[in-house]
């Protein structure tokens, strides 16, 4: 079983969001940058990670070749595979952190759209209804307006004390 890189998972999780192959919405990031700004934002976190992702594949074949089977590498050579560790978990680590930011981007694009159709209907019914505008039934009196509450401090009950 190949093993999946940090971007393979950010292409299957922006593909499963907005619903259309990658190269679909590459398209659409560039051409229509204002309509979906979630989109454009995953893509350039998307492409940071393909660079990314690429220098870890490079670190990781360096890192490979330094201490293949059989290979004694060289006391020059010990300085370049620690640098190469070093450098590997330094972009495995940025490709982590480039997968959580596409995955925030993602739960964002999901509570807008939820938001969006959430209770919005229900706060307008209710907003028409308390307005007066809303139909009555003939023959019904309308509810009597209620007092506002005050606001602010107290006034003294009496005058000014000396």
């Amino acid at each position: 079983m190949p093993d999946t890189t940090a971007l393979d998972q950010a292409t299957s999780m922006i593909e499963k969001a907005w619903d259309q192959p990658i190269e679909v919405l590459e398209v659409l990031a560039v051409r229509r940058p204002c309509e979906d700004p979630l989109l454009r934002s995953a893509m350039h976190i998307r492409t940071a990670l393909a660079i990314t992702d690429n220098a870890a594949a490079v670190h990781q074949e360096r890192l490979h070749a330094l201490t293949r089977p059989g290979y004694v590498p060289a006391y020059y050579e010990l300085d370049r595979i620690v640098s190469s560790a070093a450098d590997l978990r330094v972009a495995l680590a940025e490709s982590g952190a480039h997968v959580q930011a596409i995955r925030r981007v993602v739960e964002a694009r999901e509570a807008s759209s939820t938001a969006d159709r959430g209770p919005a209907p229900s706060l307008s019914r209710a907003a028409v209804a308390r307005s007066g505008l809303a139909p009555r039934t003939p023959g019904r009196l309308p509810d009597q307006p209620v007092p506002a509450a005050a606001v602010g401090p107290r006034a003294p009950a009496s005058g000014p004390r000396r």
